[in-house]
């Protein structure tokens, strides 16, 4: 197992336990003076059918929850997006708090109007972007009804 991969799955582990006190916010990059919320998104493998946790920085935004798949601007979208493009039904815990959503892509205008919040709470997304030759997604988790 790679150590991005192990520190993700003690991440998630502190979190759960913790009730988001451990493990609930990111502290490095652009982050490290200015906190970036951490939420855990769980989806279903797109091959096993297994439930899969990932802690991912996020963004509320009213009722909903947003999401980028920069995988740290790497060529390659994370594997949990392509859970989520398979399966959109998704779980996501703030803190002790766990919502059924319902994930989507955001369209390229929601994205444009979108991004420049998301940078704005985490620069680190702008270097990301900068770094790859793909369209780093931008994703909307909004609960479901």
């Amino acid at each position: 197992m790679g150590a991005i991969k192990a520190m993700s799955r003690v991440n998630t582990w502190a979190y759960r336990a913790s009730g988001g006190r451990v493990g609930g916010s990111w502290r490095v990059g652009s982050a490290l003076r200015a906190p970036v919320p951490v939420c855990l998104v769980t989806t279903t493998g797109r091959k096993s059918g297994e439930p899969r946790t990932v802690p991912l920085l996020h963004l509320p935004d009213g009722d909903r929850v947003l999401l980028v798949a920069s995988q740290g601007g790497l060529p390659k979208h994370p594997q949990w997006y392509y859970n989520v493009l398979a399966d959109p039904n998704v779980t996501v815990q703030v803190g002790r708090r766990r919502r059924a959503m319902t994930a989507r892509e955001a369209t390229p205008s929601e994205r444009a109007e979108l991004w420049p919040r998301l940078v704005e709470r985490y620069a680190d997304f702008a270097d990301y972007q900068a770094n790859t030759s793909r369209v780093i997604p931008v994703i909307i988790c909004e609960p479901k009804t």
